[in-house]
């Protein structure tokens, strides 16, 4: 072994043990920066489109089908004094068609529907003195006949035509309802083109409700 191969092997021997290097961490994986810029503007987009619909006027999965069906005793007169009347005669989805209709569903036990009322006293002086007071009719909710009618006669009359009774709340839940109170409109053939939820104020009769009964009434014709 020559003097140079020994020296490097002694110092070889000599060295410190080096340390071993931890593991490489594996990159974090980073959104591309469109992609997070995209799905910041579609949420914005969503919310834009949110604020920009009516709360008020909300879909129904039964717009531009037929009413359900039913056939329901009608509300007796509203009369503070009586304890128990006799039902009027039944009514039944066949009396919808032939024009445009409001049905307004209402309990003596809803607070809002005493907010709406004064609206509706309105909506029907009108429609009487145009001589379709048939266009608008209530849909008096789990109730109690008595209750219902004392009610009408303390908020200051009875605006409806009639109203059909749904002591029991079967056509409400067929139609949808969750809160009281609802507006439905319905064609001249009986099919629902309109739901608001909440209480009808006067901008809602004048943009909306009274477009459609005119147009019901003039389809009535063709």
């Amino acid at each position: 072994m020559s003097l140079a191969s020994a020296s490097a092997s002694a110092s070889a021997a000599a060295a410190p043990p080096q340390p071993a290097l931890p593991p490489t961490a594996t990159p974090r994986r980073r959104w591309p920066l469109g992609l997070a810029l995209g799905a910041v503007a579609a949420l914005l987009g969503l919310l834009a489109l949110g604020l920009r619909q009516d709360p008020t006027a909300l879909p129904s999965a039964l717009l531009g089908q037929p009413f359900p069906a039913f056939d329901l005793p009608r509300l007796g007169a509203a009369d503070p004094a009586a304890q128990a009347a006799p039902a009027g005669p039944a009514l039944r989805h066949t009396a919808l068609a032939g024009r445009a209709r409001v049905i307004n569903v209402w309990a003596s036990w809803c607070g809002t529907c005493r907010e709406e009322h004064p609206a509706l006293l309105a909506l029907a002086a009108e429609l009487r003195a145009q001589g379709r007071a048939d266009q608008l009719l209530g849909l008096n909710h789990k109730d109690h006949d008595a209750a219902a009618r004392q009610w009408l006669s303390r908020q200051g009359g009875d605006p409806y035509h009639a109203s059909i009774v749904d002591a029991d709340g079967r056509l409400g839940l067929e139609l949808g309802v969750y809160g009281v109170p609802e507006t439905f409109v319905t064609d001249a053939a009986g099919r629902i083109v309109h739901r608001h939820v909440g209480a009808l104020t006067p901008q809602v009769i004048r943009e909306r409700i009274l477009p459609l009964l005119a147009a019901g009434v003039a389809g009535a014709g063709r």
